[in-house]
């Protein structure tokens, strides 16, 4: 077990990119990236949205290392210990949720739900690409003009809603319990198939 989750996996990497992403939000979190608008010219984003990618690629990272015939043969279930420390890691951010907003955990989870779904139909390099473009998209295209004139999200961008959502959070959950429902073959050799 020592051996899996420090030696194969380096499960360790990511409470550190966790550490790195509290650094990042207390540091410059408030500072603000021009990102282009479909509402026209460019708007600035506060490089916190950004920050959550530290840990999801971190994530991805540990889950790509493997010893592919050795868990595939092995009696305890790789993939359950997987999901139980991804978990784990989206339990701990929302530990520091409190010190750097519960916005930040949140879209922790939502795009580590996206980078799992996607890591289950293509490689990890390709899911890591698909949730930095699903959280580029949503940044661009994810706010509209509100009956006060001021600045909204819309209702499917989950990364921009406020850090009290329920509604945010609850969608967010239920998408990485999906997610983790979905993953649960990703990464493993197919038969017939060397690697």
């Amino acid at each position: 077990m020592r051996i899996y989750f420090s030696v194969v996996r380096r499960w360790w990497v990511a409470p550190v990119a966790l550490a790195l992403t509290v650094l990042v939000c207390w540091t410059s979190g408030g500072t603000e990236l021009p990102v282009p608008s479909f509402l026209g010219g460019t708007a600035g984003v506060k490089l916190r949205y950004f920050a959550p990618l530290l840990v999801v690629m971190a994530v991805l990272s540990c889950l790509d290392r493997r010893l592919g015939e050795v868990e595939d043969t092995a009696v305890a279930p790789v993939v359950l210990r997987d999901h139980a420390t991804v978990t784990g890691v989206v339990l701990l951010a929302h530990g520091v949720g409190p010190w750097v907003g519960m916005d930040v955990p949140r879209n922790v989870m939502l795009l580590l739900a996206v980078a799992l779904a996607a890591r289950r139909f293509m490689n990890t390099a390709a899911a890591g690409a698909v949730c930095l473009g699903t959280l580029a998209v949503t940044l661009t295209m994810g706010r509209a003009q509100g009956a006060s004139g001021r600045v909204v999200a819309l209702d499917w961008a989950l990364v921009l809603h406020p850090a009290g959502s329920a509604g945010a959070w609850v969608a967010s959950a239920g998408l990485f319990a999906l997610a983790l429902a979905v993953s649960s073959g990703a990464g493993r050799s197919r038969p017939g198939r060397r690697r």
